[in-house]
């Protein structure tokens, strides 16, 4: 949080083109520590334990985390396993409602070898669940592993893809499947990455050119 509190509007403007907030890491999201970074399109996202979260919330505790701030949202993130089972139904029938397009994320922290193949069909599964967009993040182990990763980048799917890589390989992975077509492109603001391998956004920004979310508390 004190990456987000001591970032000001002019940096964020700066360095990203929509700035993730994560719900999850947040003392106190009533509080609204975002607030002075109005007018930077923002994306909310309140993590899965086991998928990275903070604090192992109930699939209650993160949707009533994204459905009090969908007025403020241009996107939210909901894992892709959490749709599946229906256990967030009630956030994105609210998502749905107030025309807030959402992101199907997915994240596989010890690079399993058959990880890359399950994708394809995960962004199926993403797009008939009314997805705007599929993410997955791996670790990757070696350079096979990143080209397999941006190799799914050159693969037609149902909707866009943001992919990535964690590890020592993930910022070379980040630049390589910005340029291949990812749609969504992570790094951080201030001084604290928020998963391993990110770039700063600024960087990031700066050596690819396109679109970067500044993951920001």
């Amino acid at each position: 949080m004190d990456s987000l509190v001591a970032t000001t509007n002019k940096e964020a403007e700066e360095a990203c083109d929509l700035v993730e907030i994560r719900l999850d890491l947040l003392e106190n999201p009533a509080a609204r520590p975002w607030a002075h970074l109005a007018g930077i399109p923002m994306l909310f996202t309140a993590r899965r334990g086991d998928e990275g979260g903070a604090g192992d919330l109930t699939a209650a505790q993160r949707s009533g985390l994204l459905e009090a701030v969908l007025a403020e949202a241009a996107l939210v993130d909901v894992e892709l396993v959490s749709a599946g089972t229906g256990e967030m139904a009630g956030a994105l029938e609210a998502t749905a409602g107030q025309g807030v397009p959402w992101v199907a994320s997915w994240h596989d922290f010890e690079g399993r070898a058959d990880s890359y193949g399950k994708i394809p069909a995960m962004a199926e599964q993403a797009a008939a669940a009314g997805a705007a967009c599929f993410k997955a993040a791996i670790r990757l182990h070696e350079m096979a592993d990143l080209e397999r990763l941006a190799g799914l980048l050159q693969m037609k799917h149902p909707l866009p893809l943001s992919l990535m890589g964690m590890g020592p390989l993930a910022p070379v992975s980040r630049l390589l499947c910005a340029q291949y077509g990812s749609v969504l492109n992570y790094g951080y603001i201030g001084n604290a990455p928020t998963a391993p391998g990110q770039w700063s956004a600024r960087l990031l920004k700066e050596a690819v050119g396109v679109s970067v979310i500044g993951c920001g508390g």
